[in-house]
């Protein structure tokens, strides 16, 4: 463990005074206490503020909702989680015998909640500048990457505008089937185009899943049949 620690304090780019604060943003609530939950509360909004100063400067002619979209799709989840399998904060976590026999090692929800976790445990242990250096050495190459015009849009809105932009009808939604109990459910929606008379189909555990997929399957349609057919008047 002290070996997979001292890795991690090399990739994260910091090294701790206090081993306390890393060792508890490193604990699972199932593994005992001090656990990493109200690390991760604090961790949450030192990376929104430095998240929103990194964005605000690298995209200084774009509005304020263009900002909170692109903060949003980095500081989500599955973006935080994907950044934790890089550093192979799994190998570190003390988690309780049951949540690790169940592959909690590899959850995003806990990698992610660690994550966020460590970076309160560097601004407690330091400072928010050091804790910002942390953050910005690891979302600036994901930064360089966006295009603020696509990237954290969801398929619906992305198709919405896509059709606005020449001019055509929205997209409608219909529920095909739904089947299961409340807590076990699957969804068919089928999503029409009537400019291009296209009709998708897309499945999820939810509507709104099934909606983005129908979506998606449209998008990826969409360019070939203006080019090939035309679009009806």
């Amino acid at each position: 463990m002290a070996e997979q620690v001292d890795g991690l304090e090399r990739v994260l780019g910091y090294q701790f005074k206090d081993a306390g604060y890393l060792r508890q943003a490193l604990t699972h609530r199932s593994y005992g206490v001090p656990h990493n939950e109200r690390l991760e509360f604090l961790g949450d909004g030192v990376l929104n503020a430095v998240v929103a100063r990194l964005l605000f400067d690298a995209f200084p002619d774009r509005t304020e909702g263009e900002l909170s979209r692109l903060r949003a799709s980095l500081v989500k989840k599955e973006t935080l989680a994907e950044l934790a399998v890089e550093l192979r904060i799994g190998e570190s976590l003390r988690l309780g015998d049951g949540e690790a026999r169940s592959g909690g090692y590899q959850r995003p929800s806990i990698l992610a909640d660690a994550l966020e976790a460590l970076f309160a445990a560097v601004f407690l242990d330091s400072n928010f500048d050091a804790a910002r250096d942390v953050i910005a050495r690891l979302i600036n190459p994901k930064i360089l990457a966006l295009d603020p015009e696509t990237h954290g849009k969801d398929n619906k809105t992305k198709l919405q505008e896509w059709l606005q932009a020449r001019h055509r009808s929205l997209p409608k939604y219909a529920i095909v089937s739904q089947q299961g109990e409340a807590h076990d459910q699957h969804f068919v929606v089928e999503c029409t185009v009537e400019a291009y008379d296209l009709h998708t189909r897309g499945e999820g555990a939810s509507r709104r899943a099934a909606e983005q997929e129908a979506a998606a399957n449209a998008l990826a349609i969409l360019p070939s049949t203006q080019t090939k057919k035309g679009a009806k008047r």
